[in-house]
């Protein structure tokens, strides 16, 4: 583009004006903004080369966010020169002039409980802490996100062919080639655009928002696992033989692994009492957000060891004497079983196979956070396939997913399954997407004694993706560990 400058004329500034006070107030405006509640109003300003992502990635975090019930909007610094700073050029004064009126628009965005997104050049550090203090004079979150992009690496994609006619001489005054980009010292994140994806750029900026408060963590699309670290380890594990320790089901460790693992992300282990009745009268976890948790997750243990590890500050967790955690922190509290078995499956009939299984289970339960020592498996010649949700991601973007559909399933795959998988791949192709992969997730925990077994299971659901019926280079067949609970409703809307 050409240098051209308006010479807007600064001399005349506005006298006998008085800012006026909104009568709402910025928690008022959290209450009806969005689908989570709560003020979530801030800017985030992208900063950088041009070409090196900034529109890319704050276009990926609104849509992220809009997706999540977060109110966002993105000022791209393009579309803003398009209508309210077009008569502004490119000097100095004008670059200036276009950072403060765009950082005062962002601040209104802000103040009204929206997540704003500026990607402009900026290249400028003084105007960029001018548009910071507009923001911070007013009480609201300023982050500067820096996408450092190598010029060699933005000015190969140069989209825009602004580059090639900058090194042609055809524009003056181009930053990064005749003019200074002053790179942020201490951004307040610095993505890499060049290297990471783009769905790994946003992820690294909805994290951030998480980290100041900003969104819930139930917003952030990341797996909690339970695992201790390898550097860690040793130590976990010459603890954990010195810790009293409780004897657990097959079934508990299958809920064990279903929380190391990250299925339950956000829990940190079994529940504690509040997130119990949570789950039981809301059917959601709301610490950090609204997350779905419409079955509790809990850990039943006998009157004998609740007495013998109530004052305990951690004890381990054994299966057929074998250590495979330790529970920190650990509460306990009535089993009250009628009333769960109620509420979450609308009958406390013991003829049904797992309230039998809670009746016959103690009569305390215990919460608390869990330190798994390692990976749950079963060495039944079927664990290459009980892929953690990490792993299924990767499989997923292996295949070069752009939607996923998932079948989750405890019987032997049957005609009105394939037909119901075959019309969802129909209709998402029919939107438009391209690479729809079916995520094929049959239940591997516990089942009652009168279900076909697991290992008869993953040998038909082979043999259905051997013959064709649905597409095996466009499936991923994994299993679910969790047990079954025969919950109905109640339990697939916890999937």
């Amino acid at each position: 583009m050409p240098n051209i400058s308006c010479n807007f004329e600064t001399n005349h500034k506005s006298t006998n004006v008085v800012f006026q006070k909104h009568h709402v107030s910025r928690d008022k405006r959290g209450q009806i903004m969005g689908q989570k509640g709560g003020f979530r109003g801030c800017t985030i300003w992208f900063t950088g080369l041009s070409g090196a992502g900034k529109t890319t990635v704050s276009f990926g975090v609104e849509e992220y966010l809009c997706l999540h019930g977060i109110p966002a909007y993105a000022l791209d610094g393009d579309n803003i020169r398009h209508g309210l700073n077009k008569n502004l050029g490119f000097s100095s004064q004008d670059r200036e002039e276009n950072i403060r009126r765009v950082a005062e628009v962002a601040k209104l965005f802000a103040d009204s409980g929206v997540v704003c997104l500026t990607s402009f050049i900026s290249p400028y550090a003084k105007d960029r802490t001018m548009a910071r203090e507009i923001h911070e004079q007013s009480g609201l979150l300023f982050i500067e996100c820096f996408v450092d992009t190598p010029l060699e690496v933005c000015e190969k994609r140069d989209v825009k062919g602004l580059y090639r006619k900058a090194r042609a001489g055809q524009i003056k005054g181009f930053t990064g080639i005749d003019m200074p980009y002053e790179a942020p010292d201490t951004p307040d994140l610095l993505i890499k655009a060049g290297k990471d994806t783009i769905k790994d750029c946003v992820q690294q900026v909805v994290e951030l928002l998480r980290e100041r408060g900003v969104i819930p963590g139930s917003v952030v699309d990341c797996v909690k696992e339970l695992f201790v670290s390898p550097e860690r380890l040793p130590a976990m594990m010459a603890e954990a033989a010195g810790l009293p320790s409780v004897e657990i089901s097959k079934v508990d460790l299958q809920w064990v692994q279903v929380l190391s693992e990250g299925w339950a992300t956000p829990l940190t282990g079994f529940m504690r009492e509040a997130e119990f009745l949570q789950s039981q009268h809301f059917g959601c976890y709301l610490e950090g957000g609204v997350t779905n948790q419409s079955i509790p997750i809990v850990l039943p243990v006998t009157t004998e060891d609740m007495k013998r590890l109530e004052n305990e500050p951690a004890f381990a967790l054994k299966h057929n004497g074998k250590v495979y955690a330790v529970l920190r922190q650990p509460e306990f509290y009535p089993h009250r079983k009628e009333e769960r078995c109620s509420r979450q499956f609308g009958t406390s009939c013991r003829g049904h196979p797992y309230i039998n299984m809670i009746y016959e289970s103690g009569d305390w339960l215990v919460g608390g956070d869990l330190e798994v020592l390692e990976r749950i498996r079963w060495d039944d010649g079927l664990d290459e396939y009980r892929l953690t949700p990490k792993e299924l991601r990767k499989a997923f973007s292996k295949l070069g997913a752009d939607a996923v559909f998932a079948f989750q399933l405890r019987n032997p795959v049957h005609n009105g399954h394939a037909l119901l998988m075959q019309d969802t791949r129909k209709h998402l192709t029919e939107k438009g997407y391209k690479k729809p992969v079916l995520l094929l997730h049959p239940l591997g925990g516990w089942t009652k004694d009168d279900d076909v077994p697991l290992a008869v299971r993953m040998k038909q659901h082979k043999a259905v993706l051997d013959s064709g019926v649905l597409d095996p280079k466009m499936t991923v067949l994994a299993i679910f560990p969790s047990p079954m609970m025969y919950a109905g409703p109640t339990e697939v809307t916890n999937l």
